[in-house]
Order: C-alpha cells, then sequence, then structure tokens
C-alpha cells in the first residue's frame, strides 16, 4: 500500500538530499534502515511510493520528522500504513523540537507495527471515537472515547482497533533535535 498521496518523486529527492547532506551513502542508509537497497534506490528515484513503516524507517536514520520529506502542502499529506490512515494537519516548528499533528483512522480488527523513531520521539494521541491499543509493542496502552496515551516511539510499536467500530483520533508526535 503506498504510504503519501501526491508525487512519489519529490518524496524521493527529498530522501537523497538529506541522505547527501549527511554523506551516507545508499547501502549504508538501508543498512541503518533495514530496508533494501533497491526499495531505498526505487524511493529515492520515485518509481516507488513507500510504505509509512518504510518512511518512517529511512527518516528515523536521517534524523528528520517525516514531515521533512513528505512535501510542504500540508493540507493535502496522507500517510498510510498496514492499519494507520493518518492525514498531516500541521507541522510546528519550535526551538530544537518539530511537532506534527495528525488526523488518525485505524479500521475495525487493524493492526499495525511500527518501526521505532530515532532517540527521544514521543507520541501523543486523543482518542474521539473507537477503542484504540497502541503504545510500545510490548506494553501497549488503552484508551476509548475522551482517552488519551503517550508513550517514547523511539522503540518499537503498534496501533490496533479494538472491537467493531474505527478508532478516529488525533496524533501528535515530537521530534527532538538530533
Amino acid at each position: 500500500m503506498a504510504a503519501v498521496s501526491g508525487d512519489p518523486r519529490e518524496v524521493g529527492r527529498k530522501v537523497r538530499s538529506l541522505r547527501e547532506e549527511r554523506g551516507i551513502s545508499l547501502s549504508e542508509l538501508a543498512r541503518r534502515a533495514g530496508v533494501g537497497k533497491a526499495t531505498l534506490s526505487g524511493l529515492e528515484t520515485g518509481t516507488r511510493n513507500p510504505t509509512l513503516d518504510t518512511l518512517w524507517a529511512v527518516t528515523a536514520q536521517l534524523g528528520v520528522p517525516i514531515a521533512a520529506v513528505v512535501g510542504s502542502a500540508i493540507d493535502e499529506v496522507v500517510v498510510r500504513g498496514e492499519a494507520v490512515e493518518a492525514t498531516l494537519l500541521e507541522v510546528f516548528e519550535d526551538t530544537g523540537v518539530t511537532y506534527e499533528l495528525y488526523r488518525m483512522r485505524v479500521p475495525p480488527g487493524a493492526t499495525q507495527t511500527s518501526p521505532a523513531h530515532h532517540a527521544g520521539v514521543t507520541e501523543h494521541i486523543t482518542v474521539f471515537s473507537g477503542t484504540l491499543s497502541a503504545g510500545p509493542a510490548d506494553a501497549p496502552l488503552v484508551a476509548g472515547p475522551g482517552g488519551y496515551l503517550t508513550w517514547r516511539s523511539d522503540v518499537p510499536h503498534g496501533y490496533t482497533a479494538v472491537g467493531e467500530e474505527p478508532v478516529l483520533a488525533s496524533l501528535l508526535i515530537r521530534y527532538p533535535a538530533t
């Protein structure tokens, strides 16, 4: 499933530029991110629209928020994973910190496991409807309507809609500067 709406060539150009700015070879970034070299090459050339997990793995190794590669047209950036569909609503910059605010939907029965973000990244979810199990893979948290979850997401973590109702929520990701 494609991770990002819009032109994958623009995402690829940004990934390549960030990689080259850091002096990292394509092979080394692929190794660090745990993705295939051909997958990363396809992402950089725009011939592949990567999965959300691939983008998060790559941006974590580059030390940047996902918004750094998905574009500046914030109003229409939609990222998709195995279970999560999230629309990027806003990116906030503060001294030493970037915040990304998403509207998130998880369909009933769907589960997604995401790789660790870079050190110090935290996620904050407010659930509006449905019941969500989310957080560190080894210690997930649960919240229903009006509930709030937060955790350090620099470890593998997941999202699961519990029950028959889709989860509608807001997701705030806090990225400290690396």
